[in-house]
């Protein structure tokens, strides 16, 4: 069985990102599938871009300028759906694509924002997103991708004990993580692979010498779920661009 490069990246602005070696990134990795995370464009502009994939599906949010999301693949999917069942606004968070032998999924999750204004809903679309992988599980395995907003350890931050109740590193949305891995049986590829790897994140603030420092979290995970075969997991860490960098994992599957 033939492997599949699977390609995660939190842009922050697809344009943006154009401007900062995009294009070079995707030359020198080639991706087989490449999932995009804050796309901040529209689709029909989103299509005029160049990105050199044959297959693109772009989702985008009904305000301008936030969030989005992207699979582009060099295989057509059999099927694409966006977004999951719940009661959401049309923030364009999630993009399904269906291959010959799983699903890739791209995700954007909320953040909880300062004060945690948001962690109830948050929690609320956990539970959902949750529901909704359970399902395509069911039929084929899956890969999920994204920025995942929580960081699940504390090695997968710089500074655990000032964070504790600070959004991506509640307990909350750790423990809504755990339920995804144990109850449900993903693996999260790279804390798999690396289980005391310090120092590695995929996301860092934009003031000044932050992340020149490594003062970073992981926000960005390659996850797949029971029955599909993963190696390789990284953290394109040297990888500028925006404020987080790519991350990826090899599967052991057909996609076409």
């Amino acid at each position: 069985m033939s492997q599949a490069k699977i390609f995660s990246w939190n842009v922050n602005g697809v344009r943006s990102a154009l401007g900062k070696g995009l294009i070079d990134f995707i030359q020198a990795s080639d991706p087989d599938v490449l999932c995009l995370q804050e796309t901040k464009c529209e689709t029909a502009t989103a299509q005029t871009l160049g990105l050199p994939f044959a297959h693109q599906v772009w989702h985008e949010a009904e305000k301008k300028g936030y969030s989005g999301t992207a699979i582009l693949s060099k295989h057509e999917p059999l099927s694409v759906a966006l977004d999951f069942p719940g009661d959401h606004p049309a923030e364009g968070r999630v993009v399904t694509a269906e291959f010959r032998d799983c699903y890739v999924v791209s995700a954007y999750v909320p953040n909880s924002q300062r004060e945690l204004e948001r962690l109830d809903y948050r929690l609320q679309w956990d539970a959902d997103f949750q529901r909704y992988l359970a399902k395509l599980a069911q039929k084929k395995p899956l890969v999920v991708c994204g920025d995942l907003n929580v960081a699940h350890a504390e090695i997968d931050l710089a500074n655990p004990s000032t964070n504790r109740r600070n959004a991506g590193f509640t307990d909350e949305e750790r423990e809504s993580f755990t339920k995804l891995l144990r109850q449900q049986g993903f693996v999260d590829t790279f804390r798999a692979h690396h289980p005391d790897v310090k120092q590695r994140y995929s996301w860092w603030s934009y003031r000044p010498g932050i992340r020149a420092r490594n003062i970073g979290w992981r926000l960005d995970y390659c996850l797949t779920s029971e029955g599909l075969k993963w190696s390789a997991p990284e953290i394109h860490d040297q990888v500028t661009g925006s404020d987080h960098c790519p991350v990826s994992v090899r599967i052991a599957a057909e996609l076409a």
